[in-house]
């Protein structure tokens, strides 16, 4: 099981988004999915290694069987911390250990910094932690021993119901493949197609947990891709919660991205675009568990 909480960006191009037409910048960017499968073998680095929040999380990625490489603390380098190496840049860092994902543990004036840096060196997968970094994603911090390895892929742009549904879905036992949190932001890397995308094609992913909240239109356009995607006998089985169901038109609930607008963005209307492409919407949080392992009986999955 992976538990990755985190956004891509697009490796390998340092281009402004203006400068190329839209429909290009989404399929390169698409075409980075396949870094979201995580795994034992996946090698990480931490780039904020020797701060008090890259030590704590690192330590307990380590404790968890992360396969911590070592990590980028800019005039720190050729020390060691928590027995891993520390270089001064992410160039470096790779030249030296070839690392697949890097986690970035910086306060937000210098995390848009971090993120191009690992971009510019073509890391594959970049998991930032910090909040309040302008158009970027919002990443939550997964608890290690809630997860247990399973068949359920998550995906959720609230960090506290992500922790419910991984516990949940521990409980039934039917444990998780792939645990992904893309933030609430307006403004994001990772979105649920990606993550849709890759749990339909993954032969271990068996069903879907999908948390939704209000504001914007992710969940809609996740409908219209599962409509396409999902279909007939051999659908996957997809649960879905859809946070705000209460919430008062203009105000904003949590997350920046997380406001009904002009009309827009209800918990009501998420729910009618699932329900009407056959994704079962439970009302209640605590059930989010309990309705997945009915769905996947019904199948014959669990």
């Amino acid at each position: 099981m992976a538990a990755c909480t985190g956004a891509r960006f697009l490796p390998g191009f340092l281009i402004h988004r203006s400068a190329l037409p839209r429909s290009f910048v989404r399929t390169c960017y698409s075409a980075t999915r396949g870094s979201l499968l995580i795994n034992e073998g996946t090698k990480v680095i931490c780039q904020g290694f020797t701060g008090k929040q890259g030590t704590f999380h690192s330590l307990q990625a380590i404790e968890y069987g992360t396969h911590m490489v070592g990590g980028v603390s800019p005039g720190k380098g050729g020390k060691q911390h928590l027995g891993l190496p520390v270089f001064n840049s992410v160039r470096e860092a790779k030249e030296a250990l070839h690392p697949t994902a890097s986690v970035i543990y910086v306060p937000p004036p210098a995390a848009a910094a971090a993120i191009i840096e690992a971009i510019d060196v073509e890391i594959p997968l970049i998991v930032c932690i910090t909040e309040g970094i302008p158009q970027q994603c919002k990443i939550g911090i997964m608890p290690g021993h809630i997860h247990k390895e399973g068949c359920i892929g998550i995906v959720s742009r609230s960090g506290t119901l992500t922790y419910e549904a991984v516990h949940q879905t521990t409980l039934v036992g039917l444990g998780q493949t792939l645990c992904v949190g893309i933030g609430g932001d307006p403004f994001h890397g990772t979105n649920f197609i990606d993550c849709l995308e890759v749990f339909l094609k993954d032969p271990l992913t068996k069903g879907i947990v999908l948390i939704g909240e209000i504001g914007g239109g992710a969940e809609e356009r996740a409908a219209e891709y599962l409509a396409k995607h999902n279909a007939g006998s051999h659908a996957k089985p997809v649960v879905a919660f859809i946070a705000g169901l209460t919430a008062p038109p203009g105000r904003r609930m949590g997350h920046a991205g997380a406001i009904i607008s002009a009309g827009k963005g209800s918990a009501q209307d998420k729910i009618d675009s699932l329900e009407q492409v056959g994704v079962i919407v439970t009302r209640s949080p605590a059930q989010m568990g309990s309705t997945i392992l009915a769905e996947m009986k019904k199948k014959g999955l669990a």
